[in-house]
């Protein structure tokens, strides 16, 4: 496994297992409860969940998968918008980690921006940081002049990372918010970095993935985790796929791989809105 370093020094994976998706159906749960266990055997540790997947169903998967191995994950949840008032986001926190059957979180996120001040939502987290509910707290999908805006705010220079949606086919943040994350040593989780699987069709992928003797996927996640200071957290309902997953890390992509992609996904040239899934 390869790591990042967080701005307090403790290092992150930058692979890990995402939750999109999971806890949403009774029939689904042993299969996603051992593609997470199995995952935690291939030392893929950091394990990332939000109050919103599957209306809490997914962080019950999580809590099954993790119990008696709490401390071999790097357990991540979020909190959503409309819960994220100062009382809120602690109440929140600790419906999470009831279903997550933990006492505490490693890092907690605001899940997007909403209406509430950003003032009330950092002195939750820090509140929670300060009883130990939670260690580390960052942001997701928030846009580079949301980090600007919270980068002026003392508690906000104590955010851990930005989560957002980073891939082959939405680059956007390569032009700015990725530099200026770096700058300021903030690792970026890539969200979906295979699109949901829609890039596993692509022409080129296929034909890199013959190539390297691999899977698209593997490509699209390799390419992901080419860059510095980025993690990717794709989600694997199966041992397999996590499997596959996992052999991602062993591909390296040469500069000629490198250039037909940026010809197939280019770069950006200019400011981009940050795109949500």
């Amino acid at each position: 496994m390869r790591y990042l370093r967080l701005p307090s020094g403790e290092e992150l994976p930058v692979l890990g297992q995402g939750t999109w998706g999971m806890g949403e159906r009774l029939s689904d749960r042993a299969a996603e409860v051992a593609a997470l266990r199995h995952g935690l055997d291939l030392g893929i540790g950091l394990i990332d969940t939000a109050e919103m997947y599957g209306d809490g169903g997914a962080e019950e998967v999580v809590g099954e998968a993790i119990a008696s191995r709490r401390d071999e994950v790097f357990l991540v949840s979020k909190v959503l918008p409309h819960n994220a008032s100062a009382r809120g986001t602690v109440k929140a926190c600790e419906r999470s980690l009831r279903r997550l059957s933990t006492d505490r979180l490693d890092l907690y996120l605001l899940h997007w921006r909403g209406s509430t001040p950003l003032d009330e939502t950092l002195e939750a987290f820090e509140r929670l940081r300060d009883s130990g509910e939670i260690r580390h707290f960052g942001v997701s999908n928030f846009d580079i002049g949301d980090m600007r805006e919270l980068w002026d705010r003392p508690a906000g220079r104590r955010v851990a990372t930005d989560q957002v949606l980073y891939n082959l086919a939405r680059r956007g943040i390569e032009y700015d918010l990725l530099p200026w994350c770096r700058e300021r040593g903030l690792p970026v989780m890539a969200y979906s970095p295979i699109e949901q699987g829609r890039l596993l069709t692509h022409p080129l992928l296929r034909r890199l993935a013959e190539r390297h003797d691999t899977t698209p996927a593997q490509v699209a996640i390799a390419w992901v985790l080419r860059q510095d200071g980025v993690c990717a957290i794709p989600k694997a309902s199966t041992p397999e796929h996590v499997d596959e997953n996992r052999a991602a890390l062993d591909i390296r992509l040469s500069e000629r791989d490198l250039a037909e992609l940026d010809s197939a996904f280019p770069p950006p040239d200019r400011a981009e809105p940050l795109e949500i899934l």
